[in-house]
């Protein structure tokens, strides 16, 4: 095989191997966006229904803060 052959074939091999970066389109970015808020919607479901199972609903405070009137 020449150098010039050798060149080429690797070339080619190269080619065939080479990982492109796919495109960005917009519609990407919405479906990203989509699956996101359906994660998240998921998980805060997931938590709320655990909680409720367990018989404690989610507060924010677990028990009261006392008032300062004056100080």
């Amino acid at each position: 095989m020449s150098i010039l052959e050798i060149a080429v074939a690797s070339h080619i091999w190269a080619r065939r191997h080479e990982k492109r970066e796919p495109e960005f389109l917009e519609d990407d970015g919405l479906k990203i966006l989509l699956r996101v808020a359906f994660a998240f919607l998921a998980f805060t479901l997931l938590i709320a229904g655990l909680n409720l199972a367990a018989g404690r609903p989610q507060t924010l405070a677990q028990q009261s803060v006392p008032f300062v009137a004056d100080r």
